[in-house]
């Protein structure tokens, strides 16, 4: 299975701390070497990167890992190809438009016999099950509501169901974006953490690496980051209960009331 990592926060931070653990999962610290990708929302605009390469052997990798790119929403994800060939087209996460606002995806499952009428704009470029399923979601949010983006409750309320829907055909981890929230759908794995004050150092399980975090935030400063497995070794994770759809708005999970 693939492995998914996100970032939500109050304030633009950057990841390199939490992606140089991750990286290493894309070839060295686990078999996840079919490419890989990571989109930064930036105001309107998106920074997208993907690689077919292993992330370790990536220099588009080693880019990230040193330069420090400052986002309130991140999404990255290492491939282990179960449908699809090797190939840029099909490496997540993937970008779609809809109410005029950029949507990052991302899937870590296998889906099977999941073969969705894709009739609007939305279709996949590559042939993977996981960009069907995005395309799949964007075209049933868009027939619910049109052309204008729905409140937060109502959005989260049809992602329920719609990832629900889509889980019946196998594992469905997913994380979504389009730069104001980040949804976390968990069948099988995921695990989150909320970075606040007061902060600590914190320990890689990936790498020999660890970062003070009090000497590079303020005390108003909020993180929450989602990965498939705990990245550190010093910090208790909270895991996705299986079926648990979670929102996270300014660097933490919000409750169904909102």
């Amino acid at each position: 299975m693939c492995q998914l990592l996100a970032m939500n926060c109050n304030v633009p931070t950057d990841i390199v701390f939490s992606f140089t653990g991750f990286a290493h999962r894309g070839g060295r610290t686990d078999t996840h070497h079919d490419g890989w990708g990571i989109a930064f929302f930036e105001g309107a605009g998106v920074r997208h990167f993907v690689d077919h390469q292993a992330a370790v052997d990536s220099p588009i990798a080693e880019l990230i890992k040193r330069y420090p790119i400052k986002s309130t929403n991140v999404i990255a994800h290492i491939r282990k190809a179960t449908q699809g060939q090797v190939a840029l087209e099909n490496c997540h996460p993937f970008v779609r438009e809809l109410w005029g606002r950029y949507w990052v995806f991302a899937h870590n499952g296998d889906l099977k016999g999941f073969e969705p009428r894709l009739d609007g704009a939305f279709r996949p470029v590559g042939n993977t099950d996981s960009e069907r399923a995005f395309c799949f979601l964007l075209q049933e949010l868009r027939r619910r509501f049109g052309d204008s983006a729905p409140a937060l409750p109502a959005l989260h309320a049809a992602l329920r169901e719609l990832v629900s829907t889509i889980a019946q055909y196998g594992t469905f981890n997913m994380l979504l974006s389009d730069g104001t929230a980040l949804f976390a759908h968990c069948s099988t794995k995921l695990s989150y953490i909320v970075r606040q004050y007061p902060f600590v150092t914190a320990r890689l399980s990936d790498e020999d690496l660890s970062v003070d975090f009090s000497q590079v935030t303020t005390p108003h400063d909020r993180v929450a980051i989602i990965v498939t497995e705990p990245l550190t070794t010093n910090e208790t994770w909270t895991a996705f209960a299986p079926g648990e759809l979670l929102v996270f708005i300014d660097g933490e999970p919000v409750s169904g009331d909102f």
